[in-house]
């Protein structure tokens, strides 16, 4: 056996992915391996960026050497580009320009600056850490004064864009990045942050109509009104939302994804997301200091559904992970996979009375109804359903290989399995 590299995807679907090694795990793979990566620097850490392929769902693979992207990748101060996306930046390290080259079309409204961080003065009449009032919206300066913006990555895996803003005592740093084979365009951020009642967001006015918008919440998704024309609508200026939230007309749309973030607000065609709230009371400290965080674009053709939505943010989420060891024939294995695109996997644990069983909790996640089966990379000697606590089982139907159900629109199923030993 020799040195190799085994790629882990904590996901319910086979992925293809980038994964980030430190120099003292690369410098042990073969040499076959490391010529397929990309020397990166991430968070001031050298990385050896690598590919991987059809990664086994819940599961993990020995990553043989994959062919790197052939797709030019431009990284300048002033233009990115990859297969997707076509990005200009103004002179402010604003993108000014975002045509998608799949559906040749500008992505941003005529006019219209994106990733512009906006920065309000925030005093609610009460409950400074937790309300935010309407009114916030009125005293409103944009934290635009860019001080550096140098190439940190330039490809052929991925390509990153450094910008540094400075607004009053903060410092807000970028790296706007770009990988070859991703339609996401990721923003990974670092704020050292000393601002007291100022609300950070970032903004996107895209060119997309619709009066409804969709947003993640856990085990399933809701839609919200786009515009305040009833006292209800006004109340709800401000969404939380999980993973994503999401603008679609007829045959497009584009989503905002986080991976920490959970305030969103999309009024008519503007989509923001909350970054930091600077809150005084109860505690003045409560937001001053480093920040660290990752919100990222996804235009799609068609609806969130069509458009890959909530498995772009869960990848977001949950990143690709390797690790060196000694490899010997190449092994995949996954511990379970569930055969509808609609259904996703959203924990596997031990059962909490009952150490030999395990629970696997899956939901529906496109409001679409359809029969499913579920396989496991282990061989099941008992399957039942229950509930969330664990308890009332009941039958289902399995062999040795998985088991079959049928799902609802946004219904959560919770089985608990032994294998055999």
């Amino acid at each position: 056996s020799e040195r190799g590299l085994v790629v882990f995807n904590p996901l319910s679907w086979a992925r293809d992915g980038l994964v980030e090694v430190p120099p003292d795990t690369a410098d042990r793979l073969p040499d076959a391996v490391r010529a397929a990566g990309q020397l990166a620097q991430v968070d001031g850490e050298p990385r050896l960026l690598l590919p991987a392929a059809n990664v086994p769902s819940l599961g993990f693979a020995t990553s043989a050497p994959v062919e790197s992207a052939r797709e030019p990748l431009t990284v300048t101060p002033e233009l990115l580009e990859n297969h997707f996306y076509r990005l200009a930046l103004n002179e402010r390290g604003q993108i000014v320009s975002l045509f998608d080259k799949r559906r040749e079309r500008e992505v941003l409204a005529r006019g219209g600056r994106g990733n512009v961080f906006q920065a309000f003065e925030d005093k609610p009449m009460a409950f400074d850490a937790w309300d935010v009032d309407i009114y916030y919206g009125e005293k409103m300066a944009e934290a635009d004064d860019l001080v550096e913006a140098a190439v940190e990555e330039s490809g052929p895996l991925r390509g990153a864009l450094r910008l540094v803003w400075r607004f009053r005592d903060s410092t807000i740093t970028q790296r706007l990045t770009l990988v070859a084979d991703s339609p996401r365009i990721d923003f990974r951020t670092e704020v050292d942050w000393h601002e007291a009642q100022v609300l950070l967001k970032v903004a996107f006015p895209v060119s997309v109509r619709a009066t409804r918008a969709t947003y993640d919440i856990a085990f399933g998704s809701v839609e919200r009104p786009t515009h305040w024309n009833t006292s209800w609508d006004w109340a709800r200026f401000e969404v939380p939302a999980h993973k994503w939230a999401d603008l679609s007309e007829g045959d497009y749309g584009v989503a905002l994804l986080n991976d920490c973030k959970y305030g969103y607000d999309i009024h008519n065609n503007v989509m923001r997301l909350t970054l930091i709230k600077s809150a005084v009371r109860p505690d003045p400290l409560a937001d001053k200091g480093r920040h660290v965080f990752t919100y990222s674009l996804l235009p799609h053709t068609g609806d969130w559904r069509l458009g890959n939505v909530p498995r772009e943010a869960y990848a977001l989420n949950y990143p690709l992970l390797a690790v060196a060891a000694q490899v010997g024939a190449p092994v995949r294995f996954s511990l379970a996979e569930v055969d509808a695109s609609n259904v996703i996997i959203e924990t596997v644990k031990r059962a909490e009375d009952d150490p030999d069983a395990w629970i696997i909790r899956l939901y529906e996640f496109a409001q679409s109804r359809r029969a499913a089966r579920l396989t496991f990379g282990r061989r099941l000697r008992r399957a039942v359903e229950c509930n969330l606590v664990e308890q009332d089982e009941r039958p289902v139907e399995f062999d040795a290989a998985g088991l079959r159900f049928d799902i609802a629109p946004f219904e959560i199923k919770t089985f608990k399995v032994w294998f055999k030993v």
